[in-house]
């Protein structure tokens, strides 16, 4: 039987309530967004709630608001975050960000996510995991919609997708008036294709994208330099 919760270094993610389980995908954007400065601060699809807690973790002066549309979901991820220190200045909603608020418009500084992007795959019989996972509820034109109106002007909305899906999603985002200012392709190792790509995307034109590299092991088990300077504050191994 599955582990029904994972133990980070300053709290603990149960996931047994939730379709999508804690992955490498979520620390990795968790770990990787850039939220110094950021006042509020907005977590969509939520899940466990594991990375709105990274980054109640990463910035103490942040406000965190995760939103979900899954029930389950959003009970699971309410109840991980008050166990935490961090739970005065946390707040789990469940929403579909598409009919979120207007007084949200402008709002967050920094806006992450993990969002859902099989769009041709085979779909499983259980409901709750094909929402998670598929973009039928939320497709990245619907997602990069909401982005464009809740993001304030100097904020950065951060996500990470599959490689394959980096394009688009750029083109995408750019239609929306979203210029992108980081790029990192995730490699498994070093020597294979990257797998992931992480993304951050700011209002104002860019100069220059920041192109760089992660590749996340050397071998079987054995993190790079580069992963473990990223994921030391997270994991327990490191």
């Amino acid at each position: 039987m599955p582990n029904p919760y994972f133990q980070f270094k300053q709290f603990v993610v149960f996931h047994d309530k939730c379709a999508m389980k804690v992955g490498t995908d979520g620390v990795l954007v968790g770990a990787w967004a850039q939220v110094d400065g950021a006042r509020k601060v907005l977590d969509i699809g939520t899940g466990s709630g594991l990375i709105a807690l990274m980054l109640a973790q990463r910035n103490p002066d942040a406000f965190v608001t995760a939103v979900d549309i899954d029930e389950a979901a959003v009970e699971q991820a309410r109840e991980n975050v008050a166990r935490t220190p961090w739970s005065d200045r946390m707040e789990v909603e469940r929403l579909d960000i598409r009919k979120a608020p207007e007084e949200w418009n402008g709002c967050f500084d920094a806006i992450v996510s993990n969002p859902p992007y099989f769009v041709e795959s085979v779909k499983c019989p259980q409901a709750q995991r094909n929402t998670a996972r598929h973009t039928d509820e939320l497709d990245f034109y619907a997602l990069l919609s909401k982005v464009s109106v809740l993001l304030s002007e100097k904020g950065s909305f951060s996500v990470v997708l599959p490689a394959t899906a980096s394009a688009d999603f750029v083109a995408l985002a750019l239609g929306k008036g979203l210029h992108l200012l980081r790029q990192t392709w995730v490699h498994p190792r070093q020597e294979l294709p990257a797998k992931r790509v992480l993304m951050a995307f700011v209002k104002h034109p860019c100069a220059q994208t920041e192109i760089t590299h992660l590749p996340i092991e050397t071998e079987r088990h054995v993190y790079t330099p580069e992963f473990s300077e990223l994921a030391r504050d997270f994991y327990l191994a490191l």
